[in-house]
C-alpha cells in the first residue's frame, strides 16, 4: 500500500508538473482565446472604448507626433547628427558615457514625445551609429513625454492650471537627465568603440533625390504612426474589459495593503492601475478625481507621466525587437524615472509657497515610513 501511495504521489505531481509546463507553452494562445471572447461578451463598452481610442488618436497623436516623424526621418538624411555630436561630445560622454550624437534622440525626445526618442535611438542602432551598450544607455532617459501633451492636456486640459504643467514639465526633464547619470555605468565596462563617425559622414555623403528622400519619411512615418494608434485603440478596449469584468477593482483590492503603507486613498487605486496600462486614461481618471489636495493627485501624475505605462513600454519594444536592444534597462530607467519625477514634484510644491497645495497626505506618508 505504501508504494502504491507513493507512486500515485509521484505521478500526480509528474501530471501536475505536464499541466503547468503546458499552461505556459500555450499561454499566449490562451490569452488570445480569453481576449476574442471578451470583445464579444462586451461588445457595447468596447465599441465605445475603440471609438474613443481613435478619437484620442486621430485628434491628439497624429497632429502631434506625424510631423515629428517626418522631420526625423528627414533630418536622418543631413549632417546634423555629425554636427550635434561633435558639439554636444565635450557634454554627453562625461554625464551620460554616450557620444555626442546621444545629443539628437535626446532633443527630439523631449520636444516631440513618446516614442520618438526610442525610434531615434533604434534606427541609430540599426545604422551602426551607436554600440549596443550606448543604444541601452540613451535608450532608458531619452523617450520621455512632450512638452504639448504636458503643458496643453495635463496641465490646461485636465487640471486647468497652466502652472502644474510646467511643473510636472520641469520635473519629467530633471528627472529624465538623473536617470540618465544614472545609467552611465550600464554596461560600463563594455569596449566597443563607436564607429559613428566614419559611418554616419559615408550615410550623408550619398546623393538622394529630394522626392525619393521626401517620399520614404513619409511612408516610414505612416507607418510609425499607423502602429501607435493600433496600440492606443487595443489598450482602450483592454482598460474597457478589464473595468467592465470588474478586474481592476479585484487588482485594487489585492494591492491595497501597498497602496495603505503609503497612504494612498482608495479612489487612486483604480487610477493609478489604469495609468499603469496606459498614460492617457490613468492620468484622466486621476485629475477627475474631487479632492481638496490637489498636490497628492499631481505628485501621482508625476509617477506615472515618468513611468509611461505598458502600452508605451510595449510600443518600444516593437523597435527594439528589429535591433539588437535589451528592453530591460528601458523599463527599469522609466520606472526609476517616474519614482524620481514624483519626488521632485513634492519638493517643489513643498519648497515653493506660492503654489499653496496642501501636501498632508505626502507628508504622512514620510512620517510613516
Amino acid at each position: 500500500i505504501y508504494y502504491i501511495m507513493n507512486y500515485m504521489f509521484i505521478m500526480q505531481g509528474e501530471n501536475m508538473k505536464i499541466f503547468t509546463l503546458s499552461i505556459r507553452k500555450n499561454l499566449f494562445n490562451i490569452t488570445c482565446i480569453i481576449f476574442v471572447i471578451s470583445l464579444v461578451v462586451f461588445s457595447v463598452s468596447n465599441l465605445s472604448a475603440a471609438k474613443n481610442g481613435l478619437y484620442l488618436w486621430s485628434n491628439n497623436i497624429i497632429p502631434a507626433l506625424f510631423p515629428f516623424f517626418i522631420a526625423t526621418e528627414l533630418l536622418s538624411h543631413t549632417p546634423i547628427i555629425h554636427i550635434l555630436g561633435k558639439f554636444f561630445n565635450k557634454l554627453m560622454k562625461p554625464l551620460f558615457n554616450v557620444p555626442g550624437q546621444g545629443s539628437f534622440p535626446l532633443i527630439m525626445g523631449i520636444l516631440s514625445g513618446y516614442p520618438v526618442g526610442a525610434k531615434i535611438v533604434c534606427d541609430m542602432r540599426n545604422k551602426n551609429v551607436l554600440t549596443k551598450a550606448e543604444a541601452e544607455r540613451l535608450l532608458s532617459f531619452t523617450n520621455n513625454s512632450g512638452p504639448l501633451f504636458i503643458l496643453g492636456t495635463i496641465g490646461i486640459g485636465l487640471f486647468k492650471d497652466s502652472s502644474i504643467g510646467f511643473v510636472l514639465l520641469i520635473t519629467h526633464i530633471l528627472a529624465s537627465l538623473i536617470v540618465g547619470i544614472i545609467f552611465r555605468f550600464w554596461k560600463y565596462k563594455d569596449s566597443n568603440i563607436s564607429s559613428s563617425n566614419s559611418l554616419w559622414q559615408s550615410s550623408t555623403n550619398n546623393s538622394y533625390n529630394i522626392g525619393e528622400i521626401l517620399s520614404s519619411s513619409i511612408k516610414n512615418s505612416i507607418v510609425t504612426i499607423l502602429n501607435i494608434g493600433g496600440f492606443i485603440v487595443l489598450f482602450s478596449v483592454i482598460i474597457s474589459i478589464f473595468n467592465k469584468s470588474h478586474l481592476i477593482n479585484l487588482v485594487s483590492i489585492l494591492l491595497s495593503p501597498i497602496f495603505n503603507i503609503f497612504n494612498i486613498p482608495p479612489d487612486f487605486s483604480n487610477g493609478i492601475i489604469n495609468g499603469f496600462l496606459e498614460i492617457t486614461n490613468g492620468l484622466q481618471q486621476i485629475s477627475a478625481i474631487p479632492i481638496r489636495n490637489i498636490s497628492f493627485s499631481i505628485v501621482i501624475c508625476a509617477f506615472i507621466l515618468g513611468f509611461g505605462g505598458i502600452s508605451v513600454i510595449l510600443q518600444v519594444y516593437s523597435f527594439t525587437s528589429k535591433t539588437d536592444i535589451s528592453i530591460k534597462p528601458y523599463i527599469l530607467g522609466k520606472f526609476l524615472q517616474g519614482i524620481i519625477s514624483a519626488f521632485l514634484t513634492f519638493l517643489l510644491f513643498h519648497f515653493l509657497p506660492f503654489l499653496s497645495l496642501d501636501l498632508s497626505n505626502i507628508v504622512n506618508v514620510f512620517e510613516y515610513l
